[in-house]
């Protein structure tokens, strides 16, 4: 794959771990379950993927912010963006338009956790029904609260990382085994 690599490290268990990429070390909150296998991800589990993914495009929001610097593609997120997690549904895992009458995260959220997201390349090609979906690259608070199976930084910290990242970068997302 690529050498443009961000790690994320996180002991068996924990929802919170360390983000490195480059010279840059960030903590980083995980889902509330810690760090699972792919093979073993369900929808809801509340667990965050193991394994090196690719970056695709990311969403911002161009109400609160102005176009973060990113060499990857970002859209605006508008009142019509959701993000499909019915598994049955044939746009599971998929960028879906609102009204959607299948179960769906709306992408324009109340709190800045979706300001910036980047959506991060688990189960998307392709995609296997209740395997996850909906695993992003996101913001959080300051308390590093856990997330439903994401990788989230604080916002300082996360528009720092995506001035930074390249078309080639990919998130590699592991159990830290103390070595």
């Amino acid at each position: 794959m690529s050498d443009d690599v961000i790690f994320v490290r996180a002991p068996a268990h924990k929802p919170r771990g360390v983000l490195r990429y480059r010279d840059m070390d960030f903590p980083c909150a995980l889902g509330l379950a810690g760090i699972v296998a792919a093979s073993k991800a369900q929808e809801g589990d509340r667990a965050t993927p193991a394994g090196r993914y690719r970056l695709e495009s990311g969403f911002y929001r161009a109400d609160r912010m102005a176009r973060p610097r990113c060499a990857l593609d970002l859209h605006p997120i508008n009142e019509a963006m959701g993000w499909c997690d019915a598994p049955h549904s044939p746009q599971y895992n998929q960028l879906v338009t609102r009204p959607f009458f299948e179960s769906h995260e709306r992408l324009m959220r109340d709190d800045n956790r979706y300001d910036l997201l980047v959506v991060i390349g688990f189960n998307r090609l392709p995609v296997v029904p209740g395997r996850g979906s909906a695993i992003f690259l996101h913001m959080t608070d300051d308390q590093l609260s856990h997330t439903m199976g994401c990788v989230a930084l604080r916002p300082d910290d996360l528009l720092a990382l995506a001035a930074r990242l390249t078309a080639a970068s990919v998130i590699d997302i592991g159990v830290d085994n103390g070595r």
